[in-house]
């Protein structure tokens, strides 16, 4: 089924033994394909060159990736915080906010997947044990790991081109209880080309009194893939759902009440928690017949907007495995979300995590104990 990862991969055999720890992670991310990020800021001219719309997620080819990756030289917005046009990281939206979960709020998580015998998926491994993410349900599978350029533009919008043609992932038959057993949460992302794995984790987490959490990935993949996730949501096994205010719009289809609004009520009626995010707006949410708008954090520039819908999703979800208040869990993730546009990329830095737990403290919020290489940090100023 699998094998337990350590941090130097390239000397594993492939294994069909499962070593998982004794205490099983609090919650787990299903990301099928284990993903490198490799981030830039560019002039947005770049974006009338590259396929797809600006602004949003769309799939490319290995050689268009790597076309975009030669283009990023001559396009790349200098920055004072690095010397190289690209930054490279971990990547994928359910990896970083399980990343951001285990670094910034201390909770035991795990992700189930696939990575590749190569070098981007050594990369991966390393950034996710490095935070002692717990990797045992990470299948080695010899090929490509996947990998996605994210573009940022001068005001901070991001658009991501992922490559995910031959690489590796985790098969929906692979998948077991075992995977599941003894956790709170499953973190899902909605994606038309892992909908039958998506499912079957879906399945064995209801067999397992798992809750389920669906992120809706982004407007192209719920516009042009809208009736598969409408029965998904449909099914009464989604608990937990986060939609951006484009992604919201396009879940209702283009009807004239398609506002933020009517979209959070349209997931109410099927989920348990219903969220909207509405960027400098900040979000509304929905639990049962409680209703919440919570502000953004006033104090976050946005020099990237990549992972600010993943971290949000970590404080949110650190908020109810606490069994904190909705309101309380929205103010959480606001903080987790503006933490993360402060710099280039979906990984938190210590300085934003500290910056985090400062604005935490202000709005009298229970400040987590951070781990590993945000903890010196923490203490410097608490």
């Amino acid at each position: 089924m699998g094998i337990e990862i350590q941090p130097n991969i390239n000397n594993r055999e492939n294994d069909s033994t499962v070593v998982f720890a004794a205490a099983a992670p609090v919650i787990l991310g299903l990301q099928p394909s284990a993903l490198v990020d490799h981030a830039a800021r560019v002039d947005r001219s770049l974006l009338s060159r590259i396929p797809g719309e600006p602004g949003g997620s769309f799939p490319v080819a290995v050689e268009e990736l790597n076309l975009i990756l030669d283009e990023v030289n001559t396009h790349f917005l200098a920055s004072p915080e690095t010397s190289s046009p690209l930054k490279t990281n971990a990547g994928g939206s359910v990896a970083n906010t399980i990343r951001g979960l285990a670094a910034g709020f201390g909770v035991t998580c795990g992700i189930i997947g696939a990575c590749g015998d190569d070098d981007q998926g050594c990369l991966f491994v390393d950034n996710m044990s490095s935070y002692k993410v717990n990797l045992s349900r990470l299948r080695l599978k010899s090929g490509p790991t996947a990998q996605c350029v994210c573009l940022v533009d001068e005001l901070g919008n991001r658009t991501m081109r992922p490559c995910l043609s031959g690489a590796v992932k985790v098969q929906a038959d692979e998948l077991t209880t075992a995977d599941l057993q003894g956790s709170k949460w499953l973190v899902l992302r909605y994606a038309i080309f892992n909908i039958e794995v998506i499912q079957a984790a879906i399945t064995l987490a209801k067999q397992e009194g798992v809750s389920v959490s669906l992120d809706l990935a982004s407007f192209e993949m719920v516009r042009e893939f809208r009736l598969p996730l409408l029965q998904l949501l449909e099914s009464g096994c989604v608990d937990l759902c986060f939609a951006n205010e484009d992604e919201a719009a396009e879940l209702l289809g283009g009807e004239d009440n398609a506002d933020p609004e009517s979209a959070l009520e349209f997931l109410a009626n099927h989920c348990q928690w219903a969220v909207v995010t509405l960027g400098s707006k900040g979000c509304i949410a929905k639990h049962r017949k409680e209703v919440v708008r919570v502000p953004a954090i006033g104090e976050a520039v946005a020099l990237d907007a990549t992972g600010a819908g993943d971290l949000f999703a970590s404080g949110f979800l650190y908020g109810l495995v606490n069994g904190l208040s909705l309101e309380d869990c929205c103010r959480i993730g606001s903080c987790s979300g503006g933490s993360v546009i402060r710099s280039l990329g979906g990984e938190v830095t210590p300085e934003n995590w500290q910056w985090m737990y400062k604005q935490m403290q202000i709005k009298g919020l229970k400040i987590p104990e951070p781990q590993y290489g945000v903890r010196d940090y923490w203490s410097s100023w608490r």
